[in-house]
């Protein structure tokens, strides 16, 4: 079963980033490509039949299965990242994060009017970081088809803040 295959690779890394926080590390999973298939393939079957335009990725573990997820699903890759990476003009938008604030963004010529995106990170916690995808997402016009992630913790209510951008939450696995 892909959730305890999952769950037996994932690396629990005491205090990081700081004291108190047990990180989930999805590092390990890219040693075991089999594994990296099998994450790719049921993402792909979940969304396959979404009419999804294009896969937001966001920076920078959200790169890694959000890029192979679009080249399965033949649609456009969008980067989203930390503030001052992206070399064309920007939309930005700041929030608090668990133990912090960030900023992101993403070039302004990314997605079309319309356009229905998948926003994709490794692990959804209090559901900030997303959030702020969906919101530069709504910038420009574009609809939050969904979100999906590898790693959840559930007791942080993440997909709660989330729901009222869409109801298509997928998490691989829960904490």
């Amino acid at each position: 079963m892909l959730e305890t295959k999952i769950k037996n690779t994932v690396r629990d890394v005491q205090d990081f980033p700081k004291p108190g926080i047990l990180f989930k590390d999805i590092t390990p999973i890219f040693h075991n490509q089999a594994l990296c298939n099998d994450i790719v393939n049921e993402f792909a079957a979940r969304f396959a039949d979404q009419n999804i335009n294009a896969i937001v990725g966001v920076e920078s573990r959200g790169f890694l299965f959000g890029f192979a997820l679009a080249n399965k699903l033949n649609i456009p890759f969008i980067l989203v990242r930390k503030a001052g990476k992206l070399p064309f003009k920007t939309i930005s938008y700041e929030y608090d994060l668990e133990y912090g604030s960030a900023k992101i963004e993403m070039q302004v010529d990314e997605i079309q009017k319309g356009w229905n995106v998948l926003i994709h990170d490794d692990l959804l916690a209090t559901g900030g970081t997303a959030e702020a995808a969906a919101k530069l997402v709504k910038m420009q016009e574009g609809n939050v088809a969904g979100f999906a992630f590898v790693v959840e913790l559930d007791f942080l209510q993440g997909k709660e803040r989330l729901k009222r951008y869409s109801d298509n939450i997928v998490s691989l696995i829960k904490y």
